[in-house]
C-alpha cells in the first residue's frame, strides 16, 4: 500500500510547540511511522519554506518527507497560502509522475492541505480521507475574537461533501461535522490520536525536578500553543485566586518568535494579578524532553476554549500526572472526570482554582488520579491507533466503497 500524507502548511519535521506546530505534527510523524513499520509507503508532502531544507527527507522506514515549491522559498502566514496551493498540486502531481509512483490513498491534514487532497481525488480518482485537525465553525463558536475565515469554512463544507472518509479525533468532532458541516455519519470514523508509551511514562518524581532545578514543592504546568484559544489568561486567573502561593510555580511551555507578542501581554497580565514572579515562560521545548516536565509537574492544566483532541493532557496521563481541563471538544475523551482528572464545564477561574487547591493539598489523590491516567493511557498507544487507520484504508479501497459518497 503507497499512501500520500498531505500537510501543506507545517511539516512533521519542525520544532514542536510554536505557532503552527503541535499535536497535528505530532500525529502525523508518530502515525506515519507506525504505518510504516507495517510496510506502508508514506509519503509526506509539504511545502518548502527554507531553501536549505533538502527535498527529500526520511522520516522512518518507508517514510519520508517530501517538499514541494510553492510560492516563494520562504515562510508564508497560513492564511496567506490558498492562491498558492495550485501549485502546490501541480507540483505534487510532476513528482509523483516523475517517481512513477501510484497512490492508493491520499490522507490529508488540515483544511489546506484537504483542498489538495479532494483535487487529487477528482483528478486521480484513489479515495481521500481527510482529517481537519480543528474546524473554523466550531473554532468561531468557542471563543469571541475568532476570525476564522468564510473561505476556510466553506472549503471544509466542500471536503465534508466530497471525500471518501473523515478522521474525527473525538466523538465531539464528528458531532460537529455531521451538525455544522452536514457530513454523512456513515463517511465519519472517530479514531484518536495517539501517544508514545515509550516516551511518555512515570518516572521519580524527585529525579524529574532535579533535573528541572525547580526547587518550589508545586509545580503547575501547560503545554501548547501561546495563543488566546488555550485560555493561558485563565490559567493566570485561577493561579490569582489560589489561597497558598507561597510554594508555587508555573511553568509554561510553548511558544516562538511569532508568540512574543502574546507572551509580553501575558507577563502584564501576570504582573496585574500580582502573581508575575510565580510564573515562568519557557518557550518550546524539545519534545524527547517534554517528559521531564510532565512528570515533575503535580498537575497540568489544559484551559482551552477548544481543543479538537487535547494532546497534552493524554501526554500528561501517559507519564502519570493528573489533569484539570475544560470541558471542550476532544477532552470529554481524552480526561476521565473525577477517575484521571477534572473537567471543567465553565471558563471561569474559581472552578478551576477550587480542583487546584484540592489536588495541590492531597498527594495521595494526586498519585490515585496519576496511575489512573496511566492506566488510561494506554487505550491510546500508536500500535492501537496505526490498526484503526489500516481498517479505514482497506475500507477505503474496498469497491463497495469507491462510488461517490
Amino acid at each position: 500500500m503507497r499512501v500520500a500524507f498531505i500537510n501543506v502548511h507545517s511539516s512533521p519535521l519542525a520544532k514542536i510547540g510554536g505557532r503552527d506546530t503541535g499535536g497535528m505534527n505530532i500525529y502525523i510523524r508518530d502515525l506515519s511511522r507506525e504505518l510504516g513499520k507495517r510496510g506502508v509507503v508514506i509519503d509526506i508532502f509539504t511545502r518548502c519554506n527554507g531553501s536549505s531544507a533538502p527535498r527529500i527527507v526520511s522520516l522512518g522506514e518507508n517514510v519520508r518527507v517530501i517538499h514541494l515549491r510553492s510560492g516563494e522559498v520562504a515562510e508564508v502566514e497560513k492564511d496567506r497560502m490558498f492562491p498558492l496551493l495550485p501549485e502546490f498540486l501541480s507540483n505534487l502531481r510532476r513528482f509523483a509522475e516523475d517517481e512513477g509512483a501510484s497512490y492508493g490513498i491520499f490522507h490529508s491534514h488540515y483544511w489546506l492541505s484537504a483542498w489538495v487532497g479532494e483535487a487529487l481525488r477528482r483528478v486521480l480518482g484513489a479515495p481521500h480521507i481527510a482529517m481537519f485537525h480543528t474546524l473554523g465553525e466550531v473554532k468561531n463558536q468557542a471563543r469571541a475574537g475568532e476570525n476564522e475565515t468564510e473561505l476556510r469554512i466553506e472549503t471544509e463544507r466542500n471536503v465534508v461533501a466530497g471525500a471518501d472518509y473523515l478522521v474525527a479525533a473525538s466523538a465531539d468532532e464528528r458531532n460537529q461535522l455531521v451538525r455544522l458541516y452536514g457530513a454523512s455519519p456513515s463517511r465519519v470514523e472517530v479514531i484518536a490520536c495517539g501517544v508514545d508509551l515509550s516516551r511518555f511514562h512515570p518516572m521519580n518524581k524527585g529525579e524529574a525536578r532535579s533535573r528541572l532545578g525547580f526547587p518550589e514543592r508545586q509545580i503547575v504546568l501547560f503545554v501548547g500553543r501561546i495563543e488566546p484559544l488555550k485560555g493561558l489568561d485563565l490559567l493566570l486567573e485561577t493561579v490569582e485566586k489560589l489561597e497558598d502561593k507561597s510554594d508555587l510555580r508555573v511553568l509554561v511551555i510553548g511558544g516562538d518568535s511569532h508568540s512574543e507578542v502574546e507572551i509580553e501581554r501575558l507577563h502584564r497580565t501576570a504582573a496585574a494579578l500580582g502573581i508575575c514572579e510565580k510564573v515562568s515562560f519557557l518557550g518550546a521545548v524539545e519534545h524527547d524532553r517534554l517528559p521531564v516536565y510532565y512528570n515533575a509537574a503535580n498537575v497540568c492544566v489544559v484551559p482551552s476554549y477548544y481543543e479538537s483532541f487535547g494532546m497534552a493532557a493524554l501526554e500528561a496521563q501517559a507519564c502519570g500526572t493528573p489533569v484539570i481541563a475544560s470541558r471542550v471538544g476532544g477532552l470529554d475523551d481524552v480526561v476521565q472526570d473525577g477517575e484521571t482528572g477534572y473537567l471543567i464545564p465553565w471558563h471561569c477561574p474559581e472552578p478551576f482554582a477550587e480542583r487546584l487547591e484540592l489536588l495541590l493539598s492531597n498527594e495521595t489523590l494526586q498519585r490515585a488520579l496519576g496511575k489512573a491516567g496511566h492506566a488510561f493511557a494506554k487505550n491510546f498507544a500508536w500500535e492501537t491507533i496505526a490498526d484503526r487507520i489500516m481498517a479505514l484504508y482497506e475500507k477505503a479501497l474496498a469497491p463497495v466503497n469507491r462510488g461517490a459518497p
